[in-house]
């Protein structure tokens, strides 16, 4: 697979008619190399993010979480991490059905079905150092399902979890005011959305330098570690650097009904998290 992303497209990738079918090719594509370079280009900075963004969900006893464009799980598994803390001391962990009947902890969609079995093979290799055996026999030997869905369109229930997450994958959606909608219809009353984002830092200084690194270091190091041929690695900086800004960002969530929007940035505000509210 090659040239999934040229420069003619990448002047604006979010106007490029079938931005869809090249994104989640483009995915599947650098599915396996995808953990390694998150870590080595973000300087190991990226779950730092991720626990910052669950510390923001004010996870409680028995909440719910659905993460979209859950990639291969590091934020799903996140929040299944908190979930099981803070459900430990309760009655079955705040549940009063019996233990086989047990829903899931959390949800994970993503749209590139390439990314799911990497996301599976994680979970069955860690999850069981967060459970205890009693944690187990209550129900949490499968903690997490995992599902193929879009964004735009999610395959869930209205009024079905307490949060609704994703980090990173809101610039790769089509129509991101759509996929807000869907959070906001998948929430229940007091449920919390969770945007984990790229932005450009506020110190000239430091922006110089981040642009540099992002946009001539970043893509030549990515590409050679994964040996993409999509150019993944030079979509990712011009999809941050034509994405909307901070403020276009609240009010899309506005408009798409949440309340007390709030912006968190972290590292100089080269990523910021977004919280909103369903009332």
């Amino acid at each position: 697979m090659t040239d999934v992303w040229d420069d003619s497209l990448l002047t604006n990738p979010h106007a490029v008619a079938d931005k869809r079918r090249r994104v989640q090719q483009m995915f599947a594509a650098i599915a396996p190399s995808y953990d390694l370079n998150n870590r080595l280009h973000s300087l190991w900075m990226d779950q730092s993010w991720r626990r910052k963004a669950v510390r923001l969900a004010q996870i409680q006893p028995g909440d719910r979480v659905v993460d979209v464009a859950c990639g291969t799980g590091d934020l799903t598994l996140a929040f299944v991490r908190e979930l099981i803390r803070a459900a430990k001391g309760t009655e079955r962990g705040g549940w009063s059905v019996p233990a086989d009947r047990l829903p899931p902890l959390a949800i994970g969609i993503d749209f590139t079905f390439e990314m799911l079995p990497l996301a599976q093979a994680k979970t069955d290799l860690v999850h069981y150092f967060w459970a205890d055996k009693q944690d187990l026999s209550d129900g949490w030997r499968k903690p997490i399902v995992w599902l193929n869905g879009d964004a735009q369109n999610l395959p869930l229930p209205d009024a079905c979890c307490d949060v609704a997450s994703i980090a990173f994958g809101i610039r790769n959606v089509v129509d991101p005011l759509a996929a807000a909608k869907e959070f906001f219809r998948i929430l229940r009353p007091g449920g919390r959305a969770i945007i984990l984002e790229f932005s450009t830092p506020t110190n000239p200084l430091f922006r110089a330098l981040y642009h540099f690194y992002f946009e001539h270091i970043l893509p030549r190091t990515a590409t050679w570690i994964s040996g993409d041929k999509t150019g993944a690695y030079k979509y990712l900086p011009q999809s941050v650097g034509t994405f909307i800004d901070r403020q276009t960002m609240v009010e899309m969530l506005a408009k798409a009904g949440f309340a007390n929007i709030e912006q968190h940035p972290m590292t100089f505000g080269i990523c910021v998290c977004y919280r909103g509210f369903k009332r």
